[in-house]
């Protein structure tokens, strides 16, 4: 009896505990529902990742065209022509997009100049919230911006060539772009797969309750291993092995999704900013040269 007694103590004492546990549970995972919910309403996403820079830039020349998205939203361009398109009329135009707390302005003249006697018309596209481009700097308008920009420059092109060109967060819009639209050759470098880069490589310090929210708040539009998939033209990566934001194994996920005929540029000791020197950029020089090729050559059989 004293035993059949403290048996059933001891199963009753456990069931207030299991309520305990389970009111817990119940409360912890709400707690996590809501802040899933902040993060994602607060475009928490897009505060970790982007940095727009303010104050002025010298454009050195380029000029400012602004393009409108389907949603009325501006979009900024700054164009500019390589030595060789100065008294003739370009033979190709080529997009670019850069990086995270970067602005075109600061780059077309230069971007134009690497291009020679090569007759190219450059465009750079400012991400929204940057420069002149209408914000907030939120990540779903990137990618309609950037179709946006393209359009308006095909507007211009007709039947003549477009390359794209990209460095960093840079890229999400470029592969958004050679996904969805024809592309003659595109050059990416350190190209991040964001989902990828906050879940694996973020996601520890925070114990993934920021980062599985944050991932998921990330637009299809800009999912750059989906993209590199669907996208076919001829393309250069410019992979840098010592990157501290967007380490090597990640850029490579997206070098090995991508659909088309690509080449490799190899920089073994650069970091995430380090620029490129003679080497390197002769290197570059010697793959868009390829892919200039390949486009005069696909055009000349249309």
């Amino acid at each position: 009896m004293n035993a059949g007694n403290k048996t059933e103590v001891s199963a009753g004492s456990n069931k207030p505990r299991k309520r305990r546990w389970r009111r817990r549970l119940r409360v912890a995972m709400f707690a996590y529902l809501v802040l899933a919910v902040v993060v994602w309403q607060c475009h928490v996403a897009d505060m970790l990742i982007e940095f727009p820079p303010a104050g002025a830039v010298d454009a050195k020349g380029a000029q400012r065209q602004l393009v409108k998205t389907p949603s009325g939203d501006d979009v900024e361009l700054w164009l500019a022509r390589s030595p060789g398109a100065a008294t003739a009329e370009p033979q190709a135009f080529m997009l670019f997009f850069v990086g995270n707390a970067d602005r075109a302005d600061r780059w077309a003249t230069f971007q134009a100049a690497q291009w020679g006697d090569t007759p190219v018309e450059v465009a750079g596209m400012n991400l929204p919230g940057y420069g002149g481009s209408t914000g907030p700097a939120h990540l779903d308008k990137i990618g309609p911006a950037a179709l946006a920009a393209y359009d308006a420059l095909h507007a211009k092109a007709g039947m003549r060539p477009i390359f794209v060109q990209a460095n960093s967060l840079g890229t999400t819009a470029a592969l958004c772009v050679t996904a969805r639209r024809e592309v003659a050759g595109v050059t990416l470098q350190n190209p991040p797969p964001l989902r990828r880069l906050i879940l694996q490589h973020h996601g520890w310090w925070n114990l993934w309750l920021l980062a599985v929210p944050a991932a998921l708040s990330i637009p299809s539009d800009l999912d750059s291993l989906a993209n590199a998939e669907h996208s076919h033209a001829p393309a250069v990566f410019v992979i840098s092995e010592k990157d501290e934001v967007v380490p090597v194994q990640y850029q490579r996920m997206i070098y090995d999704k991508y659909g088309g005929e690509k080449r490799l540029v190899d920089l073994p000791n650069a970091s995430h900013n380090a620029g490129m020197d003679q080497a390197a950029w002769d290197q570059v020089a010697v793959q868009v040269q390829w892919m200039w090729k390949k486009a005069l050559a696909n055009q000349s059989g249309k």
